[in-house]
């Protein structure tokens, strides 16, 4: 049933985020392996994980979820490599 409080409880455990991801980035390298090209891969992971996210929490907290992206993006929380 999705969340309808106006917020949205995207803390979940560190150690459980951190499984996931590895999960993720697994099937990631594997479809890459398989010929998959990157970004093909990065897009259809972004609308699985939207997808699971309307379905759980729904559209409105999920939008609100996502407005906060691109100032993390231009902050740096996804890069992975150094910056001088």
């Amino acid at each position: 049933m999705p969340n309808t409080s106006g917020t949205v409880p995207f803390e979940a455990d560190v150690d459980e985020k951190r499984a996931a991801l590895s999960y993720v980035s697994e099937a990631f390298a594997e479809g890459c392996l398989d010929g998959l090209d990157g970004d093909c891969m990065a897009q259809a992971a972004l609308f699985a994980a939207f997808q699971e996210l309307v379905m759980t929490y729904g559209e409105e907290a999920t939008a609100r979820y996502a407005e906060g992206f691109p100032e993390r993006i231009r902050g740096g929380a996804f890069t992975t490599t150094l910056q001088h």
